[in-house]
């Protein structure tokens, strides 16, 4: 339509039974531009933290495969990308001035003609979520290393992940991968990211153990150049020293690389290899093969297993099995949903290591089964189970 006179603006205020001396001088007459079409333009609510990230030039990626619900990543956190409705219309008009500009700029004429250039109803609202890193294990899990001996490492089709594929792949800003990467003992092999294979990184950790009680060392002071030298001959060196990095804390004194052994993990692994091959296990004939199997000067103690196994008191006698966390969904009701249909009842001891990792941010254990289960006491102890039917 035909540009607003002043004249015209004064009259709308009066019909609209507007007091002109409480508003500011200037008027602004808006009208749609030629290509103001909705959709074109998608608004993004930031918290302050992550403006600074694109102020400062570093970028922010959104994540995700067609099927998955997006997130959007920062260098180091992973926020969940919600759309949200607004009951108001909002316009974008390039180069709109604010009342306090206006207030500071008196001189501007008293009628400005604005374009709109597009509209939303929505924005996106983003929430700090946990980065979704059981596929990352997964991934890698389809083609676990063998060894350099393994023949069908060299005949094997499926594909493998250097740090740029699983950037791409894995719902999760770049530091919680590579954090989880060292936490699920990946090695770089050739430029792919590769998880060994239990037996072979068994193996491994055999040879290094029995080399430390062969020289009688201290578990505190294991020397990397001598592990290089003995077992070189024996399995590739950088196998060598990643199972040191994997089960061992690396330091120098005097200009030599020595590692301390991680007792509990050491324990931990060993206790998988023994219960990798039975369903169940009497729980004093597995506490004694156990301690049997560790180095000298180790002490083995259930709670090295927390979220590997799970001791069943029920039985008669008592008896232990292999239950892994990272089997289990990552999806928390689907979590809760596989822990019910494995046990109908649990302690909050019990069923903590199955659960913490899905706490958010600043969420408690106790918070999680107060939504997810359902607590009563049986014979004076506290237990929890399904708020719905388990199919």
């Amino acid at each position: 339509g035909a540009m607003r006179s002043r004249a015209e603006a004064d009259a709308t205020l009066q019909t609209a039974k507007l007091n002109p001396a409480e508003l500011l001088p200037v008027v602004h007459c808006l009208s749609f531009g030629p290509r103001a079409g909705a959709g074109e333009c998608c608004l993004l609510q930031l918290e302050p933290g992550l403006c600074a990230e694109l102020e400062a030039g570093r970028s922010l990626v959104i994540r995700g495969e067609k099927e998955e619900q997006v997130v959007l990543c920062s260098k180091d956190k992973t926020y969940e990308m919600k759309i949200a409705d607004t009951s108001n219309m909002l316009l974008f008009i390039p180069g709109c001035k604010t009342p306090e500009q206006l207030n500071a700029d008196q001189a501007s004429c008293n009628i400005i003609h604005s374009e709109i250039a597009g509209f939303s109803s929505n924005y996106w609202e983003l929430r700090r979520c946990r980065p979704k890193l059981k596929k990352l294990r997964k991934l890698l899990m389809e083609d676990p290393y063998e060894g350099p001996d393994s023949q069908k490492d060299q005949t094997s089709t499926i594909s493998k992940y250097t740090t740029e594929d699983l950037l791409s792949l894995i719902q999760a800003s770049e530091e919680e991968i590579l954090h989880h990467l060292q936490a699920i003992d990946a090695c770089k092999i050739e430029g792919y990211w590769r998880i060994l294979e239990f037996d072979y990184q068994m193996k491994l950790l055999n040879h290094v153990t029995q080399l430390i009680d062969s020289e009688s060392w201290s578990l505190s002071k294991v020397p990397l150049r001598t592990c290089l030298e003995e077992l070189g001959p024996l399995e590739p060196k950088e196998m060598i020293e990643h199972t040191l990095l994997s089960y061992g804390r690396k330091y120098i004194d005097a200009g030599e690389v020595y590692f301390e052994m991680h007792e509990d993990k050491i324990c931990r692994a060993l206790g998988q290899m023994l219960l990798q091959n039975a369903v169940k296990f009497n729980l004093s004939d597995f506490q004694e093969v156990w301690q049997q199997s560790v180095p000298e000067g180790m002490t083995t103690r259930l709670d090295q297993l927390k979220g590997l196994a799970l001791v069943d008191k029920s039985s008669r006698p008592e008896t232990i099995f292999l239950l892994k966390v990272e089997d289990l969904p990552e999806d928390n009701q689907e979590r809760f949903n596989s822990l019910f249909s494995i046990r109908e009842k649990w302690t909050e001891v019990d069923i903590t290591p199955y659960i913490e990792d899905l706490c958010a941010e600043k969420q408690t254990v106790g918070a999680l089964l107060t939504k997810y289960a359902r607590s009563s006491m049986q014979n004076g102890v506290k237990v929890y189970n399904s708020r719905r039917p388990i199919s």
